[in-house]
This record gives C-alpha cells, sequence and structure tokens, in this order.
C-alpha cells in the first residue's frame, strides 16, 4: 500500500491528463477513469511533456513521482481518494450522471472538483447525494504548468471542503483563485470569452487575420497581461494621477463604437472610487515609478526567456540582435567580441552578477568566435561543431546591474582539432572583472567524436592562430586552482 495522497480524475482527455500529471509530479497517486481504449497512451504522452516542463520551473527537486493507474471503473477510480476532479464533456445531464455515481463510492469528506469552464457550482450539485462536498475547481491548460485554478463553491458547499480545496491546490504548486459569487463563465473565461468574440468580429469583419490578432496580443498586450493584470496595467498608464486619471482619459472611450461590446457599465463616482480603491490596495504601497520597474524587470525577463526559444517577442529581439553585431578583423591583438549591458536578472543576494552568469558571458564569447570562424548555422547542421571541454574563470572584480562590459579574446591553439582561447572581460571604464580560459574540441555530430574541421572554418581558424601567434601569453593563463 502507498502512503501517498490519491487522486481521482473522472475523464483523460486533455484537461483530465493535465490534473493527472499535476498530482503524479507532486507526489500523489493518481487513478484516472476513462473508457477510451487509448486513454493511456494519451494520459503517457501528456506526462512525459510534463516530466520534461513541470521540474524545470523549480529550483529544487519535486517529490518522488506517484503511481498512475487506469480503469474504466469509477468506483475503483474514486476509492480512498482524497481529491475527485471531473473533467467530462461539458453536457450537464453528463455531469450530474457522473456525479451521482462518484457520490455512491467517494469518501464523504473528499473534495469533489469540477473543471467545467461554464457552468455554476449551483447547477453541477443539483440531485446531488452530497452537495456539500461539490465545488468548481477551473483550471487553465496546460494543466501541470499554469498555476492558476478557479475555486468556485456553490451556497450549498461547505466552507471546511473550500477551505481544504485552497489548501490541497497550493500544496501542488497552484494559485487557487476563490471566486465568492458564482457566475456563469467564472472569472477568467468570461474575460477570455470578450476578447475571443471581439476576435471573431475582426476576422469576419475583414480588419484582420488570425495571425495578426494573435501577433497583436502576444507582442503587446499580451506581455503585460502576463505580470500585471489589465486593472493595474491600466492603473499605470495613468501615471502619478493612478487609475482616477486614467478613467477620466479613457473612460469616455467606453461609448465610443471601438467594439462591438458595447454593454458596459456606466462609471459613476461610487464605482470609479471602487476601482481606483481597489487599484491603489493592489500596488501595496508602491509609487507608480517602483511598479514601473517591476513591470519592466518582468517583462525583460519574459522576453528574454522567449529569446531562448526564438519565439515572439524574443525572435524580433534575436533578430535586432543580430544586426548589432560588427565582425572584428583578423588583426594581431585580442579581438573584441561581445559588447553588452549587465541586465537586472543576473544579479545575485549580494548585490552584484552571480557566477553563473560570468561563465554565460564566457559562453557567449565563444559562440562569437564560432561564428567568426563559420562554426555555426549550416555548418552545425551539416553535423560538425565545437565542444567545450575545460574551463578556467577567474573572479577578478565585482560587476553590477547597468555596468557595460565587454569580452576581449586572444586564440592560444587553433590547430589540428583543437581551439582554446582566452577572455578578458571587463567593464568600458577599463576594470578587468574576469577572465575564462576555455578549450574546445572539433567533433563529428553523428559519432559524437573528434574530428579535424572542414573548410573554410579550418583555414579561418589557422588565420586566427596565425594573428595571435606572436602575442605574450595573457596573465593567468593555464593556471589552475592554488
Amino acid at each position: 500500500m502507498s502512503d501517498s495522497p490519491k487522486a481521482a480524475l473522472i475523464g483523460g482527455g486533455v484537461i483530465g491528463g493535465g490534473w493527472a500529471a499535476r498530482f503524479l509530479l507532486n507526489g500523489w497517486d493518481a487513478t484516472v477513469f476513462d473508457p477510451d481504449p487509448e486513454a493511456g497512451r494519451k494520459i503517457g504522452e501528456i506526462l512525459d511533456n510534463a516530466r520534461r516542463s513541470l521540474p524545470s520551473l523549480y529550483d529544487h527537486a519535486l517529490p518522488a513521482e506517484g503511481r498512475l493507474k487506469i480503469t474504466t471503473d469509477i468506483a475503483d477510480a474514486v476509492a480512498g481518494a482524497q481529491w475527485i476532479q471531473e473533467s467530462v464533456p461539458e453536457r450537464l445531464d453528463v455531469k450530474l450522471e457522473v456525479y451521482r455515481e462518484i457520490q455512491q463510492h467517494a469518501d464523504t469528506d473528499a473534495v469533489i472538483g469540477s473543471s467545467t469552464s461554464g457552468f455554476r457550482p449551483s447547477q453541477i450539485c443539483e440531485g446531488a447525494t452530497r452537495p456539500e462536498q461539490i465545488l468548481v475547481a477551473h483550471p487553465f491548460n496546460p494543466v501541470y504548468l499554469l498555476p492558476l485554478v478557479e475555486i468556485v463553491p456553490s451556497p450549498a458547499t461547505a466552507p471546511a471542503i473550500r477551505d481544504r480545496a485552497i489548501e490541497l491546490m497550493r500544496g501542488i504548486g497552484m494559485y487557487p483563485l476563490l471566486v465568492k459569487k458564482e457566475i456563469d463563465g467564472h472569472v477568467n473565461d468570461r474575460l477570455q470569452e470578450a476578447l475571443w468574440r471581439e476576435a471573431l468580429w475582426l476576422v469576419n469583419d475583414g480588419i484582420a487575420t488570425t495571425e495578426e490578432i494573435d501577433d497583436s496580443v502576444r507582442f503587446g498586450c499580451g506581455l503585460r497581461w502576463a505580470q500585471m493584470g489589465t486593472f493595474q496595467t491600466f492603473w499605470l498608464a495613468g501615471g502619478e494621477g493612478g487609475m482616477r486619471h486614467f478613467l477620466a482619459q479613457f473612460g469616455p472611450a467606453l461609448k465610443w463604437p471601438w467594439t462591438k461590446l458595447m454593454d458596459v457599465p456606466e462609471l459613476t463616482d461610487e464605482l470609479i472610487d471602487t476601482i481606483a480603491g481597489q487599484c491603489d490596495d493592489q500596488a501595496g504601497g508602491l509609487t507608480p515609478r517602483q511598479m514601473e520597474r517591476i513591470r519592466d524587470d518582468n517583462l525583460v525577463g519574459m522576453m528574454r526567456a522567449l529569446k531562448h526559444s526564438d519565439w515572439g517577442a524574443g525572435a524580433t529581439l534575436n533578430a535586432h540582435d543580430r544586426g548589432l553585431v560588427q565582425d572584428p578583423p583578423v588583426a594581431p591583438e585580442p579581438a573584441e567580441v561581445l559588447r553588452r549591458q549587465v541586465p537586472q536578472s543576473w544579479l545575485d543576494y549580494n548585490g552584484h552578477m552571480n557566477e553563473t552568469h560570468y561563465l554565460e558571458v564566457f559562453s557567449q564569447a565563444n559562440d562569437r568566435i564560432m561564428a567568426l570562424l563559420g562554426a555555426e548555422g549550416d555548418y552545425i547542421a551539416g553535423g560538425l561543431s565545437f565542444f567545450t571541454v575545460e574551463t578556467h574563470i577567474r573572479h577578478l572584480d565585482e560587476i553590477n546591474v547597468g555596468d557595460r562590459v565587454r569580452v576581449t579574446t586572444q586564440v592560444l591553439q587553433g590547430e589540428g582539432k583543437k581551439l582554446r582561447v582566452f577572455h578578458r572581460l571587463e567593464t568600458l571604464d577599463g576594470r578587468l572583472a574576469a577572465t575564462g580560459e576555455h578549450l574546445m574540441i572539433h567533433v563529428d555530430l553523428g559519432t559524437r567524436k573528434s574530428c579535424e574541421p572542414a573548410e573554410p572554418v579550418k583555414s579561418r581558424l589557422a588565420a586566427w592562430a596565425a594573428a595571435h601567434a606572436n602575442l605574450p601569453l595573457p596573465e593567468g593563463a593555464g593556471r589552475a586552482i592554488g
């Protein structure tokens, strides 16, 4: 017998499978009820994606993965489960029938949550044996990554079940948003639905294509919404006047035909006071300037993540980045291969650049050297590259956020399969902050073994090595810790 808590997932589609992955990777056992003979395969594929991505969010190991069981018997699925999640199709008659069967076999103190995106909890517990243990727990796809879950109790839901639901959701890394008053579509889906309706009209009227509409979100408001919601974003847009100033400027636009959704509440003094007061409270005492810095830091972090996957706004940044680079000439002196500003995300708890990012800078310098040799893009796609096999870094001075730095590189060896370089990382005011010595070996990516470079990389490497052959050995080269 397992000592792990058990979750029962009724329905193993995209949402049910996502729930199973979220529970399993947080140490719960999970039994999935689904009559589909392909359910095991489908859930296994969802779980493989979750195993790859969810642990990447954390800096500490998740609990040991729980045990997965697939069943075609609801009684078997819910037996002994502390949490039961219904994710069957959005048909009220089907849901009501499922709840009647669940409650015949479930523990009386189990939380029974519904993934419904539209039905009110009072609808889904109609005729239930124990309506007090049923509530809406509406997640967002992919459930194993996105933290939001809307917890919506009905008037019949027991407070103890509601509170336990919130506690258990926090225990698996979710952000439970308690919706105190039930309404069709809850909160987030109503917001998404409004955008969706407008998007359909824009396509219908020939204003924009689906791609153009998606681009307008992912390159603009979507980035802001990801870290500050609608109200806080507009609060900042009001500057020092806050939300009152914003509403005074843009409130009248609610009466203009900018949207097909013209049924909006009147901006009475009472509603303005409510919104302005809540937005001020939401800021937690921070000034607009302070909040702007937080917003900017968050945006930089998100867009740098998008750069890594070369996606959306990140792809735009990468294209611009490439246009900023100038190739240094092959000359009998160390070449400047990198110049940049230190981002705020590189600071550690001591208030200066973390040692991880010294290596990151030198790694970027290595990539730049490879690019100068022609060992990038098509060359790598053709099955050849360089692997770093040894690194020695000396940390000589502090670097702080906003510092402008550059890396100069001397090729110490460039013959045969070996490329040995020495980097100097310094601030633009001349402070030497670090040195990095790196040995790279040219490899065949097919065999994963060393081999001679192909042309024109071989000739370019020889040219750089010859240009630097008469330079004195840099101070610190060849050193080890000691």
